[in-house]
């Protein structure tokens, strides 16, 4: 032990004192470095993380390359003090397979990483984060860490102990070993753990590196150096793909050649080159584009009729009310009644995002229209036929707001959201039932990370129509068609010991060009105050054909709501047309969907039940929402099926994003960009892909919705 603690202090002492006289020397009076990312993703130096973390809600993409290693890693934010990311790293040195099936494609493997803050810097304390590398893929870099930061002008230092792969130095034994004998040594660091397990039986075992290092921001704002001493002395990497290690400093410049984009160049273990480049952004942040292609809010204009006058328009005026509401307001409206002093139009939003934008622009109409008498002006949302939710606005306090004679916060007084209750009103118009609806968009899928090809992928020409026979009822199908993949190389099918519920994917991308994904016959009725139902039959998604149902209980204003969904399915034949195959099964969960924080809303999903490959288990959600619609989270599926019959990934999991279209697009937009990182496609915790949830379908039930918004009730 005492030589052990010799050779540590011989070799660290000296690069220690390296970092603190360059420290000291470079102080001076200038900003702290820009947070950059590290040839790993997320935010650190160069191989090694720091206690950083980019603001809340950043995004980020960071490529580089260190040979024979080259990283392809996505970064979210989704809270101040929450780091997550998902990896791949291509081994240049190693094939993927077999060269029948993979070629010559390098060894692709798969990573996630999380890294949270646990102490913030103040005067005379650093800045501290734990991490973990690599706790979801295969376990070949898997790596766990405490890093402390502390700033002085232009310079951000970090020192951290790490066990795993950054700290394969080992530099001193695990202090850990006098609790437990297991801690001092860390199994399976070359081969790596079964395929996607959690490498809990790792985790803070084996011998303690120390790293460390600096960033400088150099006078010139867009460049800043940095000076990194290594934890890993590379002797020790996966699947016996030692290097050469020359020295442990590793040196590297970074160059912001725009707000969004970082470049990265360096040399490392002595001898070796790295080159990166980080693209981020911070869509959470993000305000909607200029929209030059809406129409202007309609100016509000007193209306001094009586009510006799009002009753002797003829009954087309509520109907060029609705066609005005619809053309401005993007509000498809239904009806349109008074009872008393009050004004109710129901109907469903089909343009704007954010509800504020929607009350605001129906009042100015209504009230450009309305007989003085009117004092409220209440607006029924519906989806797919359900009411969700009464906004009420008194007509009076927005027109002060108007004319800036009161506060945003004072209308907010005059504002009233409620469960919709049924309560006799004088219909003023209703709308005829429209029963056809059909658009046409581009398709886009993707595969990444398969023996075939790192990148599979497909474009395709997609015809959504809708024919309603009533406004609960309606028949919903989809037709694709394949207008070009690089599919033809999918020749791999996954092995599996479970039925056959997922991994027939290749078979149903390259069957056939002109498909048809989905046919379904859909209704959906509220059956009490806060209790909704929905039924579904037909072709139901790519993969699978039958019937089932849906029941949701959502408290009006309440964080929580609960869910139960059944399924009766049968596997569809590979053309994706009506043939069916053999393969039946029942299938359904029930749910506890629960949102919580005001600052920083997070929402998650606990689903129990039956998978589609008849396994018993549970999937946990969770997300972290945002003001402007942007979501970010992860999920999880753990079913009583064991690792080695589910195959490589051992259970399912993945990230996703989901932004918003209004963010970009110079005309409003309800529509979504949904990405979602699945490392596999496997046949355990697999779930039916059902086009329509009732939790969806409601979820401008949350209050909440308008008054983070409420600002936007002028536009």
């Amino acid at each position: 032990m005492k030589a052990r603690a010799s050779s540590f202090t011989a070799r660290a002492s000296a690069p220690l004192a390296l970092l603190a006289l360059s420290i000291c020397n470079a102080l001076h009076a200038q900003e702290g470095p820009a947070l950059t990312a590290s040839d790993w993703g997320g935010i650190g130096l160069l191989q090694t993380p720091t206690a950083r973390m980019a603001s809340e809600g950043e995004l980020s993409l960071t490529v580089s390359h260190t040979e024979p290693y080259s990283r392809y890693t996505v970064t979210l934010q989704p809270l101040p003090w929450l780091e997550g990311s998902f990896r791949y790293i291509s081994v240049a040195n190693r094939r993927y397979g077999p060269e029948s099936l993979s070629g010559t494609q390098d060894y692709k493997d798969k990573s996630i990483d999380f890294k949270l803050r646990v102490l913030r810097e103040t005067r005379w304390r650093p800045e501290v984060a734990i991490g973990a590398r690599d706790i979801g893929g295969t376990g070949l870099f898997s790596s766990e860490y405490m890093v402390a930061n502390k700033r002085w002008g232009p310079v951000d230092a970090s020192l951290g102990l790490a066990t795993g792969y950054i700290g394969n130095r080992g530099d001193f034994s695990n202090p850990l070993r006098h609790l437990d004998d297991r801690f001092a040594t860390r199994p399976g660091h070359q081969s790596g753990t079964p395929a996607g397990n959690l490498n809990a039986k790792g985790m803070f075992r084996g011998p303690v590196g120390v790293f460390g290092g600096m960033a400088y921001q150099t006078p010139w704002q867009p460049l800043q150096l940095k000076l990194e001493y290594d934890g890993n002395d590379y002797k020790h990497e996966p699947q016996q793909n030692n290097q050469r290690q020359r020295s442990p400093f590793n040196l590297g410049v970074t160059y912001q050649a725009h707000r969004n984009v970082q470049l990265l160049a360096g040399w490392e273990r002595g001898d070796k080159a790295v080159f990166g480049i980080s693209i981020h952004g911070n869509p959470a942040h993000a305000r909607s584009s200029p929209k030059p292609l809406d129409p202007l809010p309609v100016d509000t204009v007193r209306v001094p009729a009586t009510d006799a006058d009002i009753a002797t328009r003829a009954a087309t005026d509520w109907a060029a009310v609705a066609a005005q509401l619809e053309e401005n307001a993007g509000l498809r409206v239904r009806r349109i009644s008074r009872k008393g002093r009050e004004l109710t139009v129901t109907g469903e939003q089909q343009r704007y995002l954010q509800p504020a934008q929607e009350l605001g622009r129906t009042a100015r109409i209504l009230d450009a229209s309305a007989p003085s008498s009117i004092d409220w002006f209440t607006l029924r949302n519906t989806r797919s036929g359900l009411p969700i939710i009464d906004t009420s606005i008194q007509r009076d306090a927005f027109n002060t707001y108007l004319d800036n004679r009161t506060t945003l916060s004072q209308l907010s007084r005059h504002i009233e959201q409620a469960a919709p209750a049924n309560h006799y009103s004088h219909t003023l118009y209703e709308a005829a039932q429209r029963h056809f609806n059909g658009e046409f968009n581009v398709g886009y899928r993707q595969s990444m990370g398969g023996p075939d090809g790192f990148v599979l992928f497909q474009l395709s020409g997609i015809y959504t129509a809708n024919l309603h026979f009533t406004q609960n009822t309606w028949l919903h199908g989809e037709l694709n068609y394949n207008a070009y993949n690089n599919y033809d190389k999918f020749r791999y099918d996954a092995p599996s010991r479970l039925p056959r519920v997922r991994t027939h994917i290749r078979q149903y991308l390259t069957s056939e060009d002109l498909t048809l994904p989905t046919l379904q016959m859909t209704g959906t009725a509220q059956l009490g105050r806060d209790l909704y139902g929905m039924a579904y039959a037909g072709l139901l998604e790519t993969m699978y054909a039958g019937a089932g149902a849906e029941l949701l209980y959502r408290p009006f204003n309440q964080p929580w709501a609960l869910g139960l969904d059944v399924n009766w399915v049968r596997q569809r034949d590979f053309d994706q047309r009506f043939a069916l195959r053999d393969y039946r099964v029942s299938t359904g969960h029930a749910s506890l969907y629960y949102t919580w924080g005001e600052q920083q809303k997070m929402v998650g999903i606990l689903s129990a039940g039956r998978y589609l490959a008849k396994d018993w288990g549970a999937t946990l959600s969770l997300a972290r929402l945002f003001d402007n619609g942007v979501g970010m989270g992860a999920y999880a599926t753990k079913t009583n099926v064991s690792s080695e019959d589910f195959g490589e990934g051992s259970f399912d999991k993945g990230i996703f994003v989901s932004i918003p279209f209004d963010l970009m697009l110079p005309r409003s937009s309800r529509s979504r960009a949904n990405f979602n990182w699945n490392p596999l496609y496997r046949d355990g915790g697999a779930r039916l892909s059902r086009t329509y949830g009732l939790y969806q379908l409601t979820a401008e039930r949350d209050p909440s919705t308008l008054m983070d918004n409420l600002h936007l009730i002028q536009d």
